[in-house]
C-alpha cells in the first residue's frame, strides 16, 4: 500500500508564489520518478513538471508554459517532491496532482504509477 499526501495549494494573487509538497509513504522499494500534473476545468490533465533519478543525478522536465517560473525538486531520503511556483498567472489555476512512479518490492521489475488526491491552486487576476 502506497499513500501520497499533498499540501500547499491555495489562493494567491497573480505574480505571487506557492509551494506544493507531496510525500510518498508505505511499501516503497524505489522511486523512479515523481512529478506534478494539473487539470483545469474543461481541460485535459497535463504534465507540469517531472523529475527522475539517474544515479546521483536528478533530471527534470517542464511544460513550456511554466519554464522559468516553476522549479521541481526532490528529497530522495524523505520520498518527497516539491514544486515551487513563482510568478503565478491566472491560467495556472487548476487542480494539481502529484504522480509517483515506483517499485514496491525488489522482486517486482515493473513499476506502478500512483496519483495523489489533488490540491487546488487558484490564481486571481
Amino acid at each position: 500500500q502506497v499513500q501520497l499526501v499533498e499540501s500547499g495549494g491555495g489562493l494567491v494573487q497573480a505574480g505571487g508564489s506557492l509551494r506544493l509538497s507531496c510525500a510518498a509513504s508505505g511499501s516503497i522499494f524505489s522511486i523512479n520518478a515523481m512529478g506534478w500534473y494539473r487539470q483545469a476545468p474543461g481541460k485535459q490533465r497535463e504534465l507540469v513538471a517531472r523529475i527522475a533519478s539517474g544515479g546521483s543525478t536528478n533530471y527534470a522536465i517542464y511544460a513550456d508554459s511554466v519554464k522559468g517560473r516553476f522549479t521541481i525538486s526532490r528529497d530522495n531520503a524523505k520520498n518527497t517532491v516539491l514544486l515551487q511556483m513563482n510568478s503565478l498567472k491566472p491560467e495556472d489555476t487548476a487542480v494539481y496532482y502529484c504522480n509517483v512512479d515506483l517499485r514496491t518490492s525488489a522482486s517486482l521489475l515493473r513499476s506502478t504509477n500512483y496519483w495523489g488526491q489533488g490540491t487546488q491552486v487558484t490564481v486571481s487576476s
